[in-house]
């Protein structure tokens, strides 16, 4: 005697199955951040440097970011979908910067 396993959705009547469609398609990305941590070894100029040329940031707000990873020990530098901070944060492990992938405070 062979016994045959029912798919998933042989198992669930129609509305279940668009219930859990619906719950999948509406669900938004929940944010991420990409937070960059302070460090003993780069100069505050660099770190400055790779702000403006990675992600296009003006001088003021490179700057303004840096004193804030200075002070406090970390500043989030993008917010976004999870694979999007996740090549942030390797770009700033390219430039020998400390960097983490974090879901946002807000969400």
């Amino acid at each position: 005697m062979t016994l045959v396993t029912p798919s998933v959705d042989e198992r669930l009547d129609a509305d279940e199955r668009l219930d859990t469609d619906q719950r999948t398609r509406l669900s938004p990305d929940v944010p991420w951040v990409t937070v960059v941590w302070d460090d003993p070894v780069n100069l505050m100029s660099y770190v400055t440097y790779v702000f403006q040329s990675y992600f296009g940031f003006p001088r003021a707000k490179a700057e303004r970011l840096m004193h804030q990873v200075d002070a406090e020990g970390r500043a989030v530098v993008a917010t976004g979908n999870r694979e999007a901070m996740e090549r942030h944060v390797q770009a700033m492990h390219g430039f020998g910067l400390q960097a983490t992938v974090d879901r946002a405070a807000d969400a």
